[in-house]
């Protein structure tokens, strides 16, 4: 099999996998990133959303051969050491989880919302299409303008 040299996290990583084997596969299975959870496998809940290049990608559905040389970044990436990214603090602060499954890909999603847009409108924020079976939709969106807020947007 292949080798597969990208960076998760900050760090430098190779995998040996099959080119088309998920991504999501290769960060939890091959390298005990369990943080992007899997839900469905299609693209369709968004609990595995993560970062490549610093865009929203769902890697249950990015084969690994596409992450070579590039950056993933999940939710386990994202607080600077004991420094919670201010989604992070807006989601504690705004008690968005329930069950709390969903809510890695939530996070991640807001995140690359805000970079794209900082200060989203309801609207902005109704287009992010994770699924929440336990219905977090408005704290969600509360947490996702409260994190706006401490970013200084």
């Amino acid at each position: 099999m292949p080798n597969y040299t990208f960076t998760v996290n900050g760090k430098t990583v190779t995998v040996d996998a099959p080119a088309d084997l998920p991504l999501l596969w290769a960060l939890r299975d091959k390298l005990g990133v369990t943080g992007p959870k899997y839900g469905c496998g299609i693209d369709v809940c968004k609990a595995c959303t993560s970062h490549l290049d610093g865009k929203a990608v769902n890697p249950c559905v990015v084969p690994v051969a596409e992450a070579a040389g590039r950056t993933v970044t999940t939710i386990e990436g994202l607080a600077d050491g004991d420094v919670l990214h201010p989604v992070q603090q807006a989601w504690l602060e705004q008690d968005v989880a329930q069950c709390g499954y969903c809510q890695p890909g939530q996070i991640m999603a807001a995140v690359a919302l805000l970079k794209a847009n900082p200060n989203p409108s309801d609207a902005d924020i109704d287009e992010i299409e994770n699924v929440c079976r336990c219905g977090s939709y408005f704290r969600v969106r509360k947490a996702i303008k409260r994190a706006a807020e401490l970013m200084g947007h």
